[in-house]
């Protein structure tokens, strides 16, 4: 079965990170009545799209929902945001779902991108934002177990200091666009089946910017932003799994001439760990015993993550037995309580022996308490067999 990659939900509605839930509603807005069925009859684009911007909605207009995105992204989200990709969303439930938003688009009048639906509204005026930087970093099952706090030495573009992000040689070196009149955007007007649309782009004479700058600075080159190195503090919360991408609001790069910094995306890779394994929660360790100590029983000591613990072996333990040590694993990052720690036994079997032990074990092979009952070999078979389901 084919992956399917699921794009940024801010990237989907085009809104930066610390947009209010109103900027949010009205992107939203905007995009559905852009994708409309409607509006693009067997488009099976312009559907997948309706269907992106409203999952993207029902994460980022929920604010448990857009906590858990943001410090998590899509792996934070569980089975939230319609798991299973945009198909989990049928037309039926965007509809029902969010028919009043659809609604409130057209009340009358004409669509602008200023407004954010149908009628009259505040500007928007365009903000820039620094891309987005991704750093890998190792954790031990130790420092999964108790979340840890660590300092990364990161390079990425900071805002000059000496224009202090402007680009501009001093504050009289820039003027106002003349194409924008300094929003940033200019008004394109389309006539579609709703009649009169108009749409907001970027400027294209000042990118956006709404000023243009007559002198530039001389450190960044009117760039507003250096190469230079950061110390970055990021906390990494306890039970977090190797693969998942936890985002730092804010230290990634900065905007060129200002704007929003874009985010530090941490990818968490696990170190193995030399003697135990990790199943999600559980940790598990394989204890070998050796013949003596599983038929007459014994008291041993097994690791854990955080030192050492003492466990009895009863008399006649069999190989394949598991010993559960309650709340001995590791935390989850979105559920309460802890794991265990699953003890395997295996037992050793000696590779060589001299022919006194040999003439020794010989004595007892014909013993009933050394051949195996049927319950046993049913007991036996059937671990055996859950290896393989």
């Amino acid at each position: 079965m084919a992956t399917i990659t699921k794009r940024d939900y801010y990237e989907v509605l085009e809104v930066t990170r610390t947009a209010t839930g109103e900027e949010i509603k009205r992107s939203y807005r905007r995009k559905a009545i852009e994708y409309h069925p409607d509006k693009n009859p067997g488009d099976k684009s312009a559907e997948e799209k309706f269907k992106e911007a409203a999952e993207a909605y029902d994460v980022l207009s929920d604010a448990n929902k857009r906590s858990r995105y943001d410090q998590f992204g899509h792996a934070g989200l569980g089975g939230a945001a319609s798991g299973g990709g945009y198909g989990g969303w049928t037309m039926e439930d965007i509809f029902q779902q969010f028919g009043d938003i659809f609604a409130e688009g057209f009340g009358g009048g004409h669509f602008s991108s200023f407004t954010g639906g149908f009628g009259g509204g505040q500007q928007q005026r365009y903000v820039n934002r620094g891309s987005d930087l991704r750093v890998k970093v190792k954790l031990s099952l130790k420092e999964i177990a108790t979340g840890i706090e660590k300092k990364i030495k990161v390079r990425k573009q900071v805002t000059c200091k000496q224009c202090h992000g402007t680009g501009a040689e001093n504050e009289r070196a820039y003027t106002t666009c003349p194409t924008c009149q300094g929003r940033g955007q200019i008004i394109q007007t389309v006539n579609s089946l709703f009649g009169r649309m108009q749409t907001a782009v970027e400027c294209p004479h000042c990118n956006g910017e709404g000023k243009r700058i007559t002198a530039k600075c001389t450190h960044c080159h009117g760039e507003g932003i250096v190469l230079d190195e950061e110390i970055i503090t990021i906390k990494l919360p306890a039970g977090v799994e190797d693969g998942m991408q936890l985002s730092v609001r804010q230290k990634g790069n900065a905007a060129r001439r200002g704007g929003v910094n874009g985010d530090l995306l941490v990818a968490i890779e696990e170190e193995e760990h030399p003697e135990l394994i990790r199943d999600q929660q559980d940790i598990i360790y394989n204890l070998v015993l050796t013949f003596p100590q599983a038929a007459m029983g014994s008291s041993v000591e097994v690791p854990t993550l955080d030192g050492k613990a003492k466990i009895k072996i009863e008399p006649g333990t069999q190989p394949g037995k598991v010993l559960r040590l309650k709340d001995k694993g590791l935390p989850g990052v979105n559920r309460h309580g802890k794991g265990d720690l699953l003890v395997n036994i295996s037992v050793y079997v000696p590779e060589k022996l001299t022919k006194e032990q040999e003439k020794t074990i010989s004595q007892f092979e014909e013993s009933p308490n050394f051949q195996p009952t049927p319950e046993v070999k049913e007991s036996i078979g059937s671990k055996f067999r859950n290896l393989f389901r």
